[in-house]
């Protein structure tokens, strides 16, 4: 991973220059049989210290799984104020077998949260392609009391996907936060919220879809 921390903002970009699906019914049926690799450029967040992140590409090259081991926000009781909001922001080389290009078309994340009465928790992500002017925003809250394991689905209608230029080699940004706030009922007791499952890990799924360029 630390090789692939040199190239940091590529990703806005993809937005910027993509251009919508024109036959998005294909996007699942028909990946690249060629494998994908996905570098991670750079990883910056409270949320993501150096080496707790990590990406894994599916075998039938349709999603991609980013694995967090120290991914967690809290407040209340004695909790440091900073440790409310963690963030991680991902940088990621998407590199595409030649004569496809690729959209983000869905996102899976899941965690725990122990929310006391009156707190909230908060998981928000935003994506974007490098030199893109343009970012999507998507936000999930959770109220408490709430004691148990969260999941969250972050999609995107087939029409309005957007897909990286053909034969240009950009990076994906993806930008998540977790932010907790103790409330007023219950400010002495901490409550928390991770991106972790019960083993250390939590697997946040992106899903891609595929189209082929056209002939140059």
């Amino acid at each position: 991973m630390a090789g692939g921390l040199l190239l940091g903002s590529a990703v806005a970009a993809l937005l910027t220059a993509a251009t919508p699906a024109h036959n998005p019914s294909s996007v699942f049926d028909d990946p690249p049989s060629d494998k994908i690799v996905i570098d991670i450029a750079t990883v910056n967040g409270s949320g993501c210290p150096k080496g707790t992140a990590a990406v894994a590409v599916s075998e039938d090259n349709t999603a991609f799984t980013v694995t967090y081991s120290d991914y967690l926000a809290q407040a209340g009781g004695t909790s440091d104020p900073t440790a409310s909001r963690k963030n991680c922001q991902l940088s990621l080389v998407v590199h595409v077998p030649q004569g496809f290009t690729y959209a983000i078309a869905s996102a899976d994340y899941r965690g725990f949260a122990a929310l006391q009465p009156g707190a909230k928790g908060t998981q928000r992500a935003s994506y974007y392609f490098q030199g893109s002017p343009n970012t999507e925003y998507r936000t999930h809250v959770y109220d408490g009391p709430h004691d148990d394991n969260w999941q969250a689905t972050d999609t995107t209608d087939w029409a309005q996907l957007v897909y990286a230029p053909c034969g240009v080699l950009r990076n994906f940004n993806i930008n998540t936060e977790l932010r907790v706030s103790a409330g007023t009922k219950s400010p002495d007791k901490v409550s928390f919220m991770t991106m972790d499952s019960t083993d250390g890990d939590i697997s946040t799924t992106y899903h891609m879809a595929w189209k082929e360029c056209p002939a140059s």
